[in-house]
């Protein structure tokens, strides 16, 4: 704790939510080193080297990433965000006809040179939230405006859900309710915000139904909604996932005695949460629930508390993000949800997740220390810097 202590007297912003992040990367580190064993066979390497030279390196650099975000005055980021938004756009066109198709999933791109595949679903998660904040906060004045504000806003949203729920309806499902959200906290209608909800309902039926993935949408939900009647391929990933539940017990086996592990397909990201059952038991997973739950606690005083609404809508947007996120993956886990491939923030192994999953925490800790610097005021609706 002496050693935590020193390095959180070197940051600014939130304490609290500088420690979930030091907790959940040690987690972490310790769940990606027992649960990727089956992998490092499968590539030929020791599980060491998997650690040191994949896992262990992004969780430097995202630690590295929510330093830096965190140091730029959050303000700033309303016009990045234009910027993101005139990348995110064509990048998601382009994975959708082009982009590498893993696990039956057109969802990556690969970098050239390098090789590496990117996901563009996270920058886009990224890219919209912060956008909606800045546009949200710009048109406070003619809020209730159909054609100056609900058309222009809306239709960023729904341009963006649509290009990601064609190949990751999950991730889209879940942006589009952050999105409205922060509408409702925006002053957005009701009644435009359920003609919103309504049109969105329709596109995801015909994505549901007549989508590239729509054989795997609706497989995924007829084993969730009745698992009797599936052949036991079908139900394969969520039974394992439950075993490794059942024999967790209240304390768990203790790290590196999982044997799940050796089942369950991606047990290093989709089901970290039941390897950390396993090993650690209900009490690892109470912490790990209690770890995000003080998180969202601590970004809602954020938002109350930032002197201007893009801070508050900025703040709010990434951390619903961030914890809807982390619930609906470990829903999953327990067998609550089907079977989707959301990772846990800032736990699973994933190069592209953990990267922006970094910023987003570095851009809320950016707000936390704007409040600190100028004390607890109340929410100014309608400023945003001049620059944006």
């Amino acid at each position: 704790m002496i050693a935590i202590n020193k390095i959180l007297d070197k940051t600014k912003g939130d304490r609290w939510i500088w420690l979930i992040i030091i907790l959940l990367s040690l987690i972490s580190i310790l769940t990606v080193y027992s649960a990727t064993g089956t992998y490092a066979y499968k590539v030929g390497k020791t599980v060491e080297k998997v650690l040191l030279t994949k896992h262990l390196i992004f969780v430097i650099i995202g630690v590295g990433m929510i330093y830096v975000a965190h140091l730029l005055d959050y303000k700033y980021y309303a016009g990045i965000s234009k910027i993101l938004m005139i990348i995110t756009i064509p990048l998601l066109f382009y994975t959708a006809i082009f982009g590498a198709s893993i696990n039956e999933a057109s969802r990556w791109v690969k970098i050239p040179v390098i090789g590496l595949t990117f996901q563009t679903s996270d920058l886009a998660k990224l890219a919209l939230i912060t956008f909606l904040a800045r546009m949200l906060t710009k048109k406070q004045e003619n809020i209730k405006d159909v054609k100056e504000a609900f058309i222009p806003i809306m239709g960023s949203v729904c341009v963006v859900f649509a290009l990601i729920a064609w190949a990751n309806l999950s991730t889209a499902i879940m942006l589009f309710g952050v999105s409205i959200l922060l509408l409702i906290i925006g002053r957005i209608s009701i009644k435009q915000i359920s003609i919103v909800c309504a049109g969105g309902a329709v596109l995801l039926l015909l994505i549901v139904f007549l989508g590239p993935r729509s054989g795997t949408y609706k497989s995924r939900v007829n084993a969730f909604l009745h698992p009797e009647k599936q052949n036991s391929d079908k139900t394969y990933q969520a039974d394992q996932s439950k075993i490794a539940l059942a024999t967790g017990g209240v304390f768990g086996k203790g790290p590196g005695n999982s044997t799940q592990r050796n089942f369950l397909p991606h047990p290093y990201s989709d089901f970290i949460f039941a390897i950390i059952v396993e090993e650690y038991g209900l009490m690892g997973a109470i912490t790990v629930i209690v770890l995000y739950l003080v998180l969202l606690y601590r970004c809602v005083r954020i938002v109350t508390q930032s002197p201007k609404a893009f801070g508050a809508l900025l703040a709010a947007g990434l951390s619903f993000s961030l914890t809807i996120q982390a619930f609906a993956n470990m829903a999953v886990a327990v067998g609550l949800g089907p079977v989707t491939g959301v990772p846990l923030p800032l736990v699973s192994m994933g190069g592209t997740s953990m990267i922006f999953t970094s910023i987003a925490f570095g851009i809320i800790l950016s707000v936390s220390r704007d409040v600190e610097e100028k004390g607890s005021k109340k929410v100014v609706v309608g400023e945003i810097p001049a620059m944006a």
